[in-house]
């Protein structure tokens, strides 16, 4: 199969699978879920979904989607017109939680050398100020 055509059904399956999750009733799996990376065998036979949630219990939503994965793929067939419907594996993905975090080590890292910068001005501008007192 060629790599556009692998890409474009990736996308697909991402889209469509976005929609079945955030339509479904199960409520094992709740709040805001995210599909992120859906990595699809080369034969089509199973399709690794990466699965987060803004809560951070993206491991328990995970095992949810699991038990419900025969529904979700029997929705996907019905959506999507392909020879095969992949077999689906969800897998907790921590990006956006390693994301937040990340952003939260750079303003924290910012802020402390603003702070060290406003103390190296505050420390200049009072030696200038002890020399030109001398001097005067």
């Amino acid at each position: 199969m060629a790599g556009h055509r692998m890409d474009r059904l990736t996308q697909d399956l991402r889209r469509e699978l976005a929609d079945i999750i955030r339509n479904m009733k199960d409520p094992r799996a709740t709040g805001i879920i995210s599909v992120g990376l859906v990595e699809l065998a080369q034969d089509l036979s199973i399709a690794k979904v990466h699965v987060s949630t803004l809560d951070g219990n993206s491991a328990a939503t995970a095992k949810a989607l699991n038990g419900a994965s025969g529904y979700v793929r029997h929705e996907l067939s019905e959506r999507l017109r392909i020879r095969k419907t992949p077999a689906l594996k969800f897998v907790p993905d921590d990006s956006i939680e390693q994301s937040v975090r990340m952003s939260k080590l750079i303003s924290d890292v910012s802020k402390s050398d603003i702070s060290k910068s406003d103390i190296s001005k505050n420390d200049i501008s009072k030696n200038d100020i002890s020399k030109t007192e001398n001097e005067g």
